[in-house]
């Protein structure tokens, strides 16, 4: 029997990479029955809602999904439709691993490490009002409850990957009430498991200890501003959008997802880089216990990066996305 999985298609370079990692999937082995559909601008190009009742329904039927980025409308070019996605599917937490990947070019190398960000709250809870004319206030949300179900989340997460150590990355030094409830129900939580060891770091200067040291992290766990500007860091230290997904984690949900996205005018038609939805796309295959394929998957993903003969431009070469998935899938 087949797996179902939800997948999600933002449009442009979407149109190229999907089919591309659909291909390589089908070669390693892995039946999956595809319910596609359309998301972002792309839905609202073909008349539709931009995040349609039916496709949320069967990511809540399917519990998994893959997504590529969806993109902003012009007429709402601030509006983040991947942003309402996570909240209309009441996902409350994201997993980015950062790991180097065989054959990409990094900054750092045996970098393995993974940040959690909660992803309901914090400033990202967009409330934001102006009091007079030229003062705008935008307010800070933390609640006890959100914070103990994501570190709750966060330490099974990472008891479960194998994970020895986690450090929850705070301003509790400035922001004593806001993060301080955030670091209370880190200690909290951290007493539920006396087998993990577990650090405090503010959030600057875990940026430096970043590009210092990124080794010396396991799993680091924060709030929505910071995570996600960590992860993006984290992403730089390791490769860039090549080396880098996501899997944004609901009651009963698990979305994996692709943070690249461009207009086909910008890259190119059947130019896109394959990578930031292989990515996911592997991980999904490891989350439901297809770890042969996954595996087999990455390492052929890593010996056409190692050769360098068959590269997208943002790559270092000039392939197409279907001459660069071609080559992954002969090296399986």
């Amino acid at each position: 029997m087949s797996l179902r999985v939800t997948l999600i298609q933002g449009g442009e370079i979407g149109h190229d990479v999907v089919p591309a990692v659909k291909r390589v999937i089908a070669a390693a082995g892995v039946a999956i029955d595809w319910d596609e559909h359309v998301a972002g601008h792309e839905a609202i190009r073909q008349g539709l809602d931009p995040l349609p009742a039916s496709m949320l329904e069967s990511v809540r039927r399917n519990g998994l999904a893959l997504k590529t980025k969806l993109l902003s409308s012009p007429d709402k070019p601030n509006f983040n439709y991947n942003v309402q996605l996570r909240r209309s599917l009441g996902l409350f937490a994201s997993v980015r691993p950062l790991k180097n990947i065989r054959g990409l070019k990094a900054r750092f190398d045996k970098v393995d490490m993974i940040v959690i960000r909660e992803i309901t709250e914090d400033l990202y809870a967009a409330i934001e009002h102006e009091i007079v004319p030229g003062v705008v206030q935008s307010i800070k949300v933390v609640t006890e409850a959100a914070s103990r179900r994501f570190f709750r989340f966060a330490f099974l997460w990472a008891k479960e990957t194998g994970r020895k150590s986690i450090a929850c990355v705070h301003k509790a030094n400035i922001l004593k009430l806001a993060d301080g409830l955030f670091l209370e129900a880190f200690r909290t939580t951290a007493k539920e498991h006396p087998d993990m060891q577990t650090r405090e770091i503010i959030v600057d200067n875990c940026c430096m200890q970043m590009v210092s040291k990124p080794q010396q992290f396991d799993v680091l766990v924060m709030g929505n501003l910071y995570g996600d500007i960590v992860s993006d860091l984290g992403a730089g230290v390791v490769g860039g959008i090549s080396a880098t997904a996501g899997i944004n984690i609901g009651d009963g949900v698990q979305c994996y997802e692709c943070f690249h996205g461009a207009g086909r005018e910008r890259i190119g038609i059947d130019r896109a880089n394959p990578l930031p939805l292989l990515l996911p796309a592997i991980d999904l295959l490891d989350g439901i216990g297809q770890k042969s394929a996954a595996a087999k998957i990455l390492a052929a993903m890593e010996q056409v990066l190692a050769d360098g003969k068959t590269l997208t431009r943002d790559l270092g070469g000039d392939a197409t996305t279907t001459a660069m998935t071609d080559a992954i899938i002969a090296a399986m």
